[in-house]
């Protein structure tokens, strides 16, 4: 995996509370829940927002971290449902304000908020979004081992920038496709092993191996999405390395052709958002990004035609889907850390 940490950020800030009682309000909601201290060991989940924090919360107290009654409010600028990791985001800062000043490992973190959002939230995600978000670094992107979570950063070349436009269709991958996903490519790795018993998962498969497996079409088409993929970002990083931005852009739209027809988890929105991009000067590629069924296209734009891409994109969604799509560009930034001056944030 590849990915960078953004310059978007959610931000938590903290107070004591004095009366007992754990507090959490979000500024762009303006929605606020309160409980007991000792309650937020037993919570249920509530099927809302506050759930990432309470799910961090109780893995928290379960490893002896001590909860104390507080305030909490959160500011984000991480669009929900955009495919954007904004889960994420307000996993790892819920986890930093609950920690205060207790420490604990940046990578048993991001491993302990993958887990609240498996157990609690109930959402088979990966490590990506965590990990990234703790790990992340400026103006580079991560090549993530998720066998070994290992990172090894990489340079991204000058002369263009990446742009995202959001399509404004929010994805609920509680309720959308990405489960059957999961499932789908578990019974192409039981389907390849009876060829290649090595294999554990699909990133120790080979597109000979999935030939000459037996499995049903839809889950092999599953399974050469994840194949296929992982080439993919090992030919990017060499393509970065060399500075080549129209052969990056080029992998990126054949990433998308594979997320759309392999993996089918894209839709009309952003399908038509990547095929206006291509057809602009000056745009070397595009691709969906995140869990699919909604939320953002990510955009490698020469650095000087971003003007004329974001009035055309605009433009042309406005034109077909009476919307106008957000385009911001994409500075990959370090993770998440204590702030010490807190201008700028949106409250």
């Amino acid at each position: 995996m590849l990915p960078a940490a953004l310059h978007l950020a959610t931000w938590i800030a903290t107070g004591p509370s004095g009366d007992g009682k754990v507090r959490l309000h979000s500024h762009e909601r303006n929605e606020t829940r309160e409980w007991d201290v000792p309650a937020l060991a037993t919570l249920q989940p509530a099927h809302d927002w506050s759930d990432y924090f309470v799910g961090v919360a109780q893995l928290l107290i379960r490893k002896g971290v001590t909860i104390a009654s507080a305030n909490f409010l959160i500011a984000s600028t991480v669009p929900e449902g955009s495919g954007l990791s904004s889960s994420a985001a307000l996993e790892v800062s819920s986890g930093l304000a609950l920690l205060k000043d207790q420490a604990m490992d940046k990578l048993e973190l991001a491993l302990l908020c993958q887990r609240a959002e498996i157990d609690f939230v109930g959402m088979p995600c990966g490590i990506m979004d965590q990990y990234i978000s703790l790990f992340g670094q400026a103006n580079k992107a991560i090549r993530l081992d998720c066998r070994s979570l290992e990172g090894r950063p990489v340079d991204l070349p000058s002369g263009a920038a990446v742009l995202v436009v959001n399509s404004l269709v929010k994805h609920e991958l509680g309720t959308s496709g990405y489960a059957e996903r999961v499932g789908q490519c578990a019974a192409a790795v039981e389907a390849i092993r009876k060829v290649a018993p090595a294999v554990k998962k699909l990133r120790d498969a080979t597109l000979d191996d999935l030939a000459r497996a037996n499995m049903d079409e839809v889950v092999r088409k599953r399974a050469r999405h994840v194949i296929t993929e992982d080439l993919r970002v090992d030919e990017f990083i060499g393509l970065a390395q060399r500075g080549d931005l129209r052969a990056m852009g080029q992998l990126w739209v054949t990433a998308h052709r594979s997320l759309q027809h392999d993996f089918e988890i894209s839709c009309e929105e952003l399908d038509f958002l990547v095929d206006t991009a291509i057809q602009i000067p000056g745009v070397f590629g595009a691709r969906m990004t995140g869990g699919g069924w909604g939320g953002c296209t990510i955009n490698l734009v020469a650095d000087d035609a971003v003007e004329r891409f974001e009035g055309d994109i605009v433009e042309a969604y406005q034109k077909r889907f009476q919307k106008k799509a957000p385009v911001f560009r994409c500075v990959p930034s370090a993770g998440a850390d204590e702030v010490e001056d807190a201008a700028g944030v949106p409250v």
